[in-house]
């Protein structure tokens, strides 16, 4: 009897050292995981920069500020760059949400907003269908601040 006891209790001591130590080196890190952005690379069509841009003043920044008001995103922004060949951006879309979970269920708690801001989701189709006439979507992809401590 006196062996099981000594076995037991040498497991939940290796396995009490386990979790410190796993405990341990998560706090060591020296950052923290903060904000989550998505960043879309465009490319506007010749002739059609200011046109883009008055979209993205209009429609786009509407819908921003009601996710931001509604609480679902940190915020936003827009920056030009000079592209340095045919396939390079000149702008750049990036939507920061406070975290990765923040983006759960995340067309559910916004197409209500969109609905009333730019109507039905055929509407809403159409309307990105006649956007790719002045622009084009060359990719995004998701980044994730480190906070140093």
């Amino acid at each position: 009897m006196s062996l099981k006891f000594r076995a037991f209790g040498a497991a939940a001591t290796l396995l009490a050292c386990f979790l410190v130590s796993f405990g341990a080196t998560a706090a060591d890190r020296a950052y923290k995981e903060g904000p989550v952005s998505i960043v879309s690379s465009i490319r506007t069509e010749p002739g059609h920069f200011d046109d883009y841009m008055a979209w993205l003043a209009g429609p786009w920044k509407q819908g921003l500020e009601a996710e931001k008001a509604a609480g679902l995103i940190l915020g936003y922004n827009v920056y030009m760059t000079a592209p340095r060949g045919p396939g390079d951006p000149d702008v750049y879309l990036v939507v920061t949400y406070k975290n990765m979970a923040a983006m759960d269920d995340l067309d559910a708690k916004s197409d209500p907003i969109y609905e009333k801001l730019m109507g039905s989701q055929a509407q809403q189709s159409q309307a990105n269908i006649d956007r790719g006439k002045i622009r084009t979507v060359l990719g995004s992809e998701m980044i994730r601040e480190a906070t140093l401590k």
